[in-house]
């Protein structure tokens, strides 16, 4: 097909154009019959430009313009004129002008799509999902693409300027137990045997640290086979990095340098640094989450001294089976009426609680059923602990340390969006620090480790690696924006003893450790570096820059929430020649 080519995108052309000759190329956006001239916005990726078919100019051509429908690809020429006096459109870049056309061609024909291309388009996600080559053509999706795009070259920019090199690390490895269930490949070659694509390449970077690589980054594919969320997907993005000879807050510099980057360039927003910092226990304990949005406070006040004595059993049971009895205090709630205080408890009831003790504070004094097993004193006690005034409402929870506070930290997450009190300006990052090594599933009965099992112990705490675990704390660090986890990292175990005894802790013993992970323990024989090095959730940072509320916006071919992909139909079935060579039979 010959056609002209263009000369200007569609999101270029302005006054200091005028009386050039163009051709633009791109889809048609709209088509308007005014009075015998057609008006037709032909969009490409860089804007829209208004292009008017005039009979007197071109009768054939104006003709032709009569076939055009909705998303038909042409390309069209002619000369650029300013728009007539009051016509002019201020929302569009290309609004002070037109381009009169001369000559058009018919690339190709589309049918009426299944929805419109629109900015704030009405339709569900399961149709963009598998329509996506349709709603990749509208903006907002575009540039979200594109600020991935620019967030890819600031990556890599910032990481040479630091010396770091980037490595890419195989996609087809070894199943090892990382926390997650890995996805399988089966071996076509080696009958039997599997690979296993990558969870994350912390072995991988790791060993590059024994190689000398001193400083790796990798922007990097990740698979999981879990259970899928909103910002969940079973194939991810994320920035990887590596440092050697280096301790906990040389890694924060230079995560935070990236995130200052990020801001400056991507939105124009300076952030001030150093991030703050809380203890795993002070975010937990204050806000009922190790990934707290501080954007806003109803912070929490442990009241186990004031109540541990009562005759209230509910809160001095707890208190002696070493839980804990604490709350916050919501502004100006006290009008809350009785339903509404009903709703609340039936809320904290859906995050696990056995039920929920709300006290009013009122003009007369503090109102609650609670009273008349707390006693007026020490009603009034709590009242000034947690500083509540009059107008505000008290709510409080009892029950273990870990699930305690993470009642607490649902119910406030909820009552600051009643009150609409999250400030969605603002852009509130932190770090979290000194996790606990382990924890113990009930389930299984044995320690898991809280980050990963690479995890090095603080150093005051590694003789509690025999005498108390779950006491221990790790040389771990998250970075939170607005309650999101957007990185997390730690310090490594560079020792060989030290890796094996974790090993052990977490029941993967010597045999198991040696067939899991002998090529890196053989490693650390020949002189293992001390290392450390963080992930960041790229596809949540993005989506997080760009205000979207899910990775999905964000990512340009994305699975559900049941990891499909609804526009090509996978995962599908496959022939069952290709199963006999890879020697597998469905059952």
């Amino acid at each position: 097909m010959s056609y002209r080519k263009r000369t200007c995108t569609c999101g270029e052309l302005r006054e200091g154009d005028i009386g050039k000759n163009v051709t633009l190329t791109g889809w048609v956006d709209t088509r308007r019959d005014l009075g015998g001239v057609v008006f037709i916005d032909v969009r490409d990726r860089y804007g829209k430009t208004q292009v008017v078919f005039n009979p007197q100019t071109n009768e054939q051509v104006h003709k032709l313009a009569g076939e055009l429908r909705s998303e038909y690809v042409i390309s069209v020429s002619g000369k650029v004129e300013r728009r007539p006096d009051g016509t002019e459109n201020a929302n569009l870049p290309t609004g002070q002008i037109d381009v009169m056309a001369d000559d058009v061609t018919i690339l190709n024909r589309a049918d009426t799509p299944p929805f419109p291309i629109e900015d704030d388009v009405d339709v569900n996600e399961e149709t963009r999902l598998q329509y996506r080559y349709l709603d990749l053509r509208r903006s907002p999706m575009q540039q979200n693409l594109i600020t991935r795009h620019k967030m890819y070259l600031i990556t890599r920019k910032y990481f040479d300027e630091l010396n770091f090199v980037e490595v890419e690390t195989p996609v087809l490895m070894k199943s090892t137990p990382e926390g997650a269930r890995d996805y399988l490949v089966p071996s076509r070659v080696h009958r039997g045997k599997f690979y296993a694509l990558p969870q994350s390449p912390q072995t991988y970077k790791q060993i590059l640290m024994v190689a000398g690589m001193d400083r790796y980054f990798q922007i990097v594919k990740c698979f999981r086979d879990e259970d899928l969320r909103a910002d969940r997907q079973p194939e991810f993005t994320q920035i990887d990095v590596e440092m050697s000879f280096v301790e906990e807050e040389d890694v924060r510099k230079v995560v935070e340098g990236l995130i200052v980057r990020f801001f400056k360039e991507i939105k124009g927003v300076e952030i001030p640094t150093p991030f703050p910092r809380l203890t795993y226990k002070e975010a937990v304990e204050t806000y009922g989450s190790d990934k707290p949005d501080t954007r806003f406070g109803l912070e929490f006040t442990n009241i186990n001294e004031l109540i541990k004595d009562s005759g209230f059993k509910v809160f001095s049971e707890v208190v002696k089976k070493d839980g804990v009895v604490a709350g916050f205090v919501a502004p100006d709630c006290g009008n809350f009426t009785r339903n509404q205080l009903d709703v609340l408890t039936d809320f904290a009831k859906s995050l696990g609680a056995g039920g929920l003790v709300w006290m009013r504070v009122t003009d007369a004094g503090v109102e609650t059923p609670s009273e008349k097993f707390l006693g007026k004193e020490t009603v009034n006690a709590i009242q000034r602990r947690m500083q509540a005034k009059t107008g505000d409402l008290i709510l409080l929870i009892s029950d273990s340390w870990s699930k305690a506070y993470t009642i607490l930290g649902g119910l406030r997450l909820e009552m600051a969006r009643r009150l609409n009190l999250i400030d969605e300006s603002k852009n509130d990052l932190l770090w979290v620090t000194d996790f606990p090594m382990f924890e113990f599933n009930e389930q299984e009965k044995r320690y898991v480790a809280m980050h990963h099992p690479f995890t090095s112990p603080n150093g005051e705490d590694a003789s509690l690696l025999d005498t108390g675990p779950l006491k221990a704390r790790a040389r771990a660090y998250d970075l939170v924006l607005n309650g999101n986890e957007i990185a997390g990292g730690s310090i490594r175990i560079h020792d060989r003893a030290l890796q094996s005894k974790v090993f052990n802790l977490l029941g993967i013993n010597n045999e198991q450790a040696k067939k899991k992970f002998g090529f890196m323990l053989d490693a650390f024989r020949y002189g293992a570096p001390p290392h450390g090095g963080i992930a960041f959730g790229f596809d949540r940072i993005c989506m997080l820059l760009t205000g979207e509320k899910s990775i999905r916006d964000v990512i340009a071919f994305p699975k559900t929430t049941s990891a499909i992909s609804l526009m090509d139909d996978s995962p599908s079935e496959v022939d069952p020649a290709q199963l006999k060579e890879l020697h597998i039979k469905i059952v």
